[in-house]
């Protein structure tokens, strides 16, 4: 009877009967099914997996057309004032994107270019 006391353990998680050979080592209390178990389910609860909303998605399409416009303004800045439109526009479409991302030295920096190139227009 002994004999059998020593091959059956009790799991601290499922509070179950098993042998040892269900556990890592001798010093383990939990069996390695329910450990498992518990590496799975923190590791889930970690990741947070969620949609964008309509907002959200409006504003990164519009953050990709900003892009474009300010990639594409400085090799137009010489032709008039286009370049300085679309520097403007891409900064007015770039805007929303970084606003709801709460990226707020990138807002600055964007206020910055539209008024920037705003008075370049003017004067």
């Amino acid at each position: 009877m002994a004999e059998n006391q020593q091959l059956t353990r009790f799991c601290n998680v499922c509070k179950k009967a098993k042998k040892n050979y269900k556990f890592k080592h001798l010093g383990k209390k939990t069996c390695l099914r329910c450990e498992f178990r518990w590496k799975t389910s923190f590791l889930r609860l970690l990741v947070h997996d969620r949609r964008l909303t309509a907002i959200e998605r409006l504003a990164n399409r519009l953050g990709y057309m900003g892009s474009a416009f300010i990639m594409l303004s400085p090799y137009i800045l010489n032709y008039g004032y286009i370049g300085a439109i679309t520097y403007i526009l891409g900064g007015m479409l770039l805007t929303p994107q970084v606003w709801i991302a709460k990226q707020w030295n990138l807002v600055v920096i964007n206020i910055n270019l539209i008024i920037g190139y705003l008075i370049y227009i003017i004067l």
